[in-house]
């Protein structure tokens, strides 16, 4: 089932008065369950895509359809709704609530969901359970190693089941075995039917994605299957073993 579709998608800048072309007729779709892998340099629409699709801004031209509805020019308002319910979001920097405890941090999107107390604290528990953190509920942040803090942010995209799972440079400010765990909990969460987006600019990260889509001038300069998928699964479980 097609759970994205991306017809001709610009987004154009203006500054001062030079015009910047971010994006230049972009097209493909993804199916319900896919592990896609965004990549390109500086300057190639990496982030802009990212940001399009994670309805954080609207493009200039083009059609984007998410689980079938038409997101291309929505309002603020409908974006953020469609933000909070659609899509599960895992950042390089974790973007955690210092002051809050790993439980109020992933139920905070439940709250803006409508969820009644009881409901948040039930759901966000399993979120933590699911990603290995039971033991961890009422640590707050900075009592938490990088990985355990990355595993919080995991659970609290995943609380309102989404769509799909946006994750920004996931690993990029964890050391190479920490790094290791966390691909090994996407290849799970993939594994039980999620669909993820991976943004990232290390090759041996997106590789464990089974689809890397490259971009180059606001371009997609290819999208491959990634035929060494069986590889790096074998060499994930490896090294989780040796972790």
């Amino acid at each position: 089932m097609e759970i994205i579709r991306l017809e001709n998608i610009s987004r154009h800048y203006t500054v001062g008065t030079v015009l910047v072309k971010a994006l230049n007729s972009v097209s493909f779709s993804l199916e319900k369950g896919e592990y896609l892998a965004l990549m390109g340099p500086s300057g190639s629409g990496k982030s802009t895509l990212m940001n399009l699709l994670g309805c954080l801004d609207t493009p200039s031209g083009g059609t984007y359809i998410l689980n079938n509805q038409d997101v291309s020019q929505l309002d603020d308002n409908r974006l953020a709704e469609i933000r909070n319910k659609e899509i599960g979001f895992v950042f390089q920097t974790f973007n955690l609530l210092p002051r809050y405890t790993a439980l109020d941090n992933v139920a905070l999107p439940l709250i803006y969901a409508g969820y009644r107390k009881e409901e948040r604290k039930q759901i966000a528990e399993k979120a933590l359970t699911d990603v290995g953190l039971s033991d961890r509920m009422t640590h707050k942040p900075n009592e938490l190693s990088g990985g355990q803090r990355q595993r919080v942010a995991v659970a609290r995209a995943l609380v309102n089941n989404p769509s799909i799972i946006l994750a920004d440079e996931p690993t990029g400010n964890l050391d190479t075995r920490t790094s290791v765990e966390i691909m090994g909990l996407f290849d799970q969460l993939h594994r039980n039917g999620n669909t993820i987006i991976v943004v990232t600019h290390e090759e041996d990260i997106a590789r464990y994605a089974h689809r890397i889509i490259r971009l180059r001038d606001g371009l997609i300069e290819t999208d491959e299957v990634n035929q060494n998928i069986t590889k790096y699964q074998e060499i994930l479980s490896n090294l989780s073993e040796e972790v």
